[in-house]
C-alpha cells in the first residue's frame, strides 16, 4: 500500500470519526491532518511543518477583505439598512402572490449583496418579514422555507466571502472575475425560488391586492439608493481598478457606519460591541483556514489530490458524469462540512479534473461555491437552516418538509450552471475579466 494510500485512510477515518463524535469541525481537520502527518514524517519534522502552514494558510493579503466584509455585514444588521432594502424589495415585488415572501427573496438578494452573509440576510430579513408575515396570516413554516431557501444567494452575488477564499487557494483566479461570474446563477437561484414561493403560495391564497402608488414608490426608492450605493462603490471600484477586493471591504466598513450613524439605528457605544461580534466570527473562520491548510499541505505533499483525479477519470472519461460525479460529492460533504473549509480541502483535488476536461476555473469556482451553499440549508451543519428556523420561530423538523421543493429547484439552477458556461461566464468575459 502507497503512502499516498494509508495517509489518505489515516485523514478520512480519523477525520468521520471525529465529527460522528461532534468534536468541532476545525479541530477535527486540524487533528486528523497532524496524526496523518506523523505518520509520513519524523515527529519533529511533523509538528514544525504543521505550525508553519498554521501560519502560512491563514497569512494572505486577500484574506483581510473577509473581516472587513463580515464587519460591514454586521454593522448594517444593526443600522437600519435591512428596513430600507426590505421596503424597497416590497416595491419590487408587487401584487405577486405570496407578495411578502417574494419580498423576503428580493430582500435577501440586496441585503446577501451587500453584506455577502448568507446568515446574515437570514437573520436580518427573516426578523424583519416574519412578523408581518404572521400579521397577514401566512404559515410559519412557509414563510420560513422562503428565507432559509433564498438566505444563501448572498453567498454567490457579490462581494462573496467564500469567493475570496477560493481565489486564495486556486492562485491565480480573478477575484473581480469570480465576483461578476456570481451574479447571474445567484439571480438565477432567487428566481427559482421566487417562482416556488409563488406557486406555492397562490394554491394556499396568499394574494395581495395592496397597490402602491407611484410617490411612493419612488421615495421607497429613494431611501434605498444609499444603501444600494455601496453595491456600486465596492463593486465598481474594484471593477475600475480603483482599489482591490481588500481595500473595498474597508472601505464598505466605513460607508456602512457612517450611513448608519445618520440614520441613528446605532450609537457610537454600540461599535465596539458589533466589532467585538465580527472578530469572533473572523476568529473562527481564520482557525479553520489555517487548519484546512494542513490538510491540503499533506495531501499535496503525497499526491492525494492527482490519485483522486486518476481515480475518477479511471471509472468514465465522460465530462457530463464527472461534471454530476463532483457535484453529487460536493453537495454531501456540504451537509456536514462549512463551506470555507470546503473549499481548502476540495479545491485542489476537483479544480485540476475540471479544467482538464475543459471547465474554466472561474466557473469551477463558482459551481463549488454553489454545491457548499446548498450546504448551508441542510442538517446537520445547515447554519442558514438554524439561523433561519431560530428567527421563523420554527423547528428544523416542521420546516423540512416545505424546503423539499426549494432544494429540487435550486439543484436545477446548479445543474444549469454547470452545465452551461455562459450563465457564469458571460458577463467576466464580456468584462475582460477572462
Amino acid at each position: 500500500m502507497s503512502v499516498a494510500i494509508q495517509v489518505a485512510i489515516i485523514m478520512v477515518v480519523l477525520l468521520v470519526v471525529m465529527l460522528a463524535m461532534g468534536v468541532p469541525i476545525g479541530v477535527s481537520i486540524g487533528l486528523s491532518s497532524a496524526v496523518s502527518m506523523i505518520a509520513m514524517l519524523p515527529g519533529h519534522v511533523a509538528f514544525a511543518t504543521s505550525a508553519q502552514r498554521l501560519f502560512a494558510g491563514s497569512n494572505s493579503f486577500s484574506l483581510i477583505a473577509i473581516p472587513f466584509f463580515i464587519l460591514a455585514g454586521n454593522i448594517m444588521n444593526n443600522g437600519g439598512i435591512a428596513v430600507r432594502l426590505v421596503n424597497c424589495a416590497k416595491v419590487l415585488s408587487g401584487r405577486m402572490p405570496g407578495a411578502l415572501a417574494q419580498t423576503n427573496v428580493v430582500a435577501n438578494m440586496l441585503f446577501g449583496a451587500i453584506s455577502g452573509s448568507g446568515a446574515a440576510a437570514a437573520a436580518a430579513i427573516g426578523g424583519t418579514m416574519g412578523p408581518l408575515e404572521k400579521e397577514e396570516g401566512y404559515d410559519p413554516n412557509y414563510a420560513a422555507a422562503v428565507n432559509v431557501a433564498s438566505a444563501p444567494v448572498g453567498m454567490l452575488i457579490p462581494p462573496s466571502n467564500t469567493m475570496i477564499v477560493f481565489s486564495t487557494v486556486a492562485g491565480s483566479v480573478s477575484i473581480s472575475a469570480l465576483f461578476m461570474a456570481g451574479y447571474i446563477p445567484g439571480i438565477l437561484w432567487g428566481m427559482a425560488v421566487m417562482i416556488l414561493a409563488g406557486i406555492t403560495a397562490k394554491k394556499m391564497g396568499y394574494t395581495s391586492e395592496e397597490k402602491v402608488t407611484v410617490k411612493i414608490a419612488l421615495k421607497t426608492f429613494w431611501q434605498a439608493v444609499p444603501s444600494l450605493l455601496l453595491i456600486v462603490i465596492v463593486i465598481g471600484g474594484i471593477l475600475g481598478g480603483v482599489f482591490t477586493a481588500t481595500e473595498g471591504s474597508a472601505i464598505a466598513v466605513v460607508y456602512a457606519v457612517i450611513l448608519s450613524l445618520i440614520y441613528r439605528e446605532i450609537k457610537v457605544t454600540d461599535i465596539p460591541r458589533i466589532v467585538a461580534e465580527s472578530a469572533k466570527m473572523t476568529g473562527t473562520i481564520t482557525f479553520m483556514i489555517g487548519l484546512s491548510s494542513i490538510m491540503s499541505w499533506a495531501m499535496a505533499f503525497t499526491g492525494i489530490p492527482d490519485m483522486i483525479a486518476n481515480a475518477v477519470l479511471g471509472i468514465t472519461d465522460n465530462r457530463i458524469i464527472i461534471y454530476l460525479l463532483i457535484n453529487i460529492i460536493l453537495l454531501v460533504v456540504g451537509t456536514f462540512m462549512d463551506p470555507t473549509p470546503a473549499i481548502l480541502i476540495f479545491t485542489p483535488i476537483f479544480l485540476p479534473i475540471c479544467t482538464s476536461l475543459g471547465m474554466n476555473a472561474v466557473q469551477f469556482g463558482i459551481v463549488l461555491c454553489m454545491n457548499l451553499s446548498v450546504g448551508t440549508i441542510t442538517p446537520p451543519v445547515g447554519t442558514i437552516l438554524f439561523t433561519g428556523c431560530k428567527v421563523g420561530g420554527v423547528t428544523i423538523e416542521s420546516v423540512m418538509k416545505h424546503l423539499l421543493p426549494y432544494f429540487a429547484a435550486i439543484i436545477i439552477a446548479l445543474l444549469l450552471v454547470t452545465f452551461i458556461p455562459a450563465l457564469s461566464m458571460a458577463l467576466p468575459t464580456a468584462l475582460g475579466l477572462v
